[in-house]
């Protein structure tokens, strides 16, 4: 293959005079520069320190160019690159999971279905990193990491209340956040818009939040089985104080349990740094468990968060860029990442890397079990007006749950099927 791949750069420059092909013919020629863009806080200033050394250590003539990202703006910048209007290149982008699918609209990436099979385990990915990097069986985002909530706890009100051991499914955390939730005490602190944790409920029901049919996307919050997990929602959500007509940062939940009298809330691991920052004296009192499921058998299904790495198609750095990817999705570099930063690896065979880390551990379950949003190019227009909070507010505050249910679900399929 590579043998092939010089040829076409050797045909190339005689032809037209071209530079920049993805490896040199003679090493005397200079280093290849590939360029990564990461984003910021994506990954340490010590693990991309190491990455990159290792990296150029174990490919000679590579020049490993790594350029942190802020997420504010990204969209623009990435679709620059694929569209060839930038004047800042890169070879490999990580982009959110649920980003793929525009970008995959947009066009201008490569297909990496087969280096999926052939080197990078894709059997094995988490679904809610994978499936939005795929569109008709063929795969455009290759999975990096994974992030996703879980239930913190407070060990002394647990204690106190009798509860020994954590909530295996949603019978026993219904019966232990009633127990918990008496006098100023919240059993659980569950704001009316975490839309996040009533999409796992809803897919833990087998229900969705829009689905495809004939190329059609429409709303499915009035589907039976969406409007059951919104039934939970709503039972969990009367154990508590918390809000029906906001969302978890209004105001910011960490801040809300660092009062002490909050036994539970509904988020990722890292919040719990911020609840200790805020209350020194809840230091070591913190605990963990995924989110419940309907038997014990599983934990339930969540909202998978996390970044997926793309390939420009007008790279000229193509070989660079796959080498690239395969060292950042290796074994060695996926247990770094997930022990340095608390992550969930991108594989489930991985899962077992940061048994050490409370937060993370606790996770991993989870995402065995997560989803992604529907893998439509428009899902971001769906959030940013977000129909699916006032559902919940109306159903919580006693409206008719399928009316409300359908209200939404046709906002939904205006506007993923309308015309841009």
């Amino acid at each position: 293959m590579k043998t092939r791949f010089l040829a076409v750069c050797t045909a190339l420059a005689a032809a037209t005079a071209l530079t920049g092909c993805s490896q040199s013919a003679d090493p005397a020629a200079g280093s290849d520069k590939v360029t990564l863009w990461l984003m910021k806080g994506s990954a340490s200033e010590d693990f991309i320190g190491k990455f990159t050394a290792a990296f150029e250590t174990e490919h000679p003539g590579v020049d490993l160019d790594v350029k942190i990202q802020e997420w504010t703006g990204i969209g623009d910048k990435v679709n620059a690159v694929l569209d060839g209007t930038s004047q800042e290149g890169a070879d490999v982008i990580e982009v959110g999971n649920t980003q793929v699918a525009k970008y995959i609209e947009t066009g201008g990436l490569e297909e990496l279905t087969l280096e999926g099979l052939r080197e990078w385990g894709s059997k094995d990915w988490l679904k809610g990193l994978a499936e939005p990097g795929t569109i008709n069986g063929a795969q455009y985002g290759v999975p990096w990491y994974a992030a996703n909530r879980v239930v913190i706890y407070h060990k002394d009100l647990f204690a106190t209340a009798g509860i020994k051991t954590p909530p295996r499914n949603r019978q026993e955390w219904i019966q232990a956040t009633q127990k918990l939730d008496k006098g100023d005490q919240q059993g659980i602190y569950l704001a009316g818009q975490n839309w996040y944790a009533l999409a796992g409920f809803i897919w833990d029901e087998g229900g969705e939040l829009a689905v495809e049919t004939n190329g059609k996307w429409v709303g499915a919050l009035d589907d039976d089985k969406a409007l059951a997990g919104m039934d939970f929602y709503k039972q969990l959500q009367a154990l508590g104080d918390g809000p029906k007509d906001a969302d978890e940062e209004t105001p910011p939940q960490s801040q809300v349990f660092a009062r002490g009298q909050v036994a539970q809330i509904i988020a990722p691991p890292g919040q719990a740094a911020e609840i200790e920052a805020a209350n020194p004296a809840l230091k070591g009192k913190l605990g963990f468990f995924p989110i419940p499921g309907k038997t014990s058998e599983k934990a339930g299904a969540v909202f998978t968060g996390g970044s997926d790495l793309i390939i420009p198609a007008r790279t000229g750095q193509r070989k660079g860029a796959v080498d690239v990817i395969t060292a950042l999705v290796s074994e060695k570099w996926q247990t770094e990442l997930a022990r340095t930063m608390s992550y969930v690896p991108n594989k489930t065979t991985l899962a077992h890397v940061v048994e050490g880390n409370e937060g993370a551990a606790n996770m991993a379950p989870g995402a065995a079990q997560g989803r992604a949003t529907p893998t439509s190019a428009r899902w971001a227009e769906v959030e940013a007006k977000n129909p699916i909070k006032p559902f919940m507010t109306a159903v919580l505050t006693g409206r008719d749950p399928k009316q409300a249910a359908k209200a939404a679900s046709a906002e939904i399929g205006k506007v993923l099927s309308s015309d841009r």
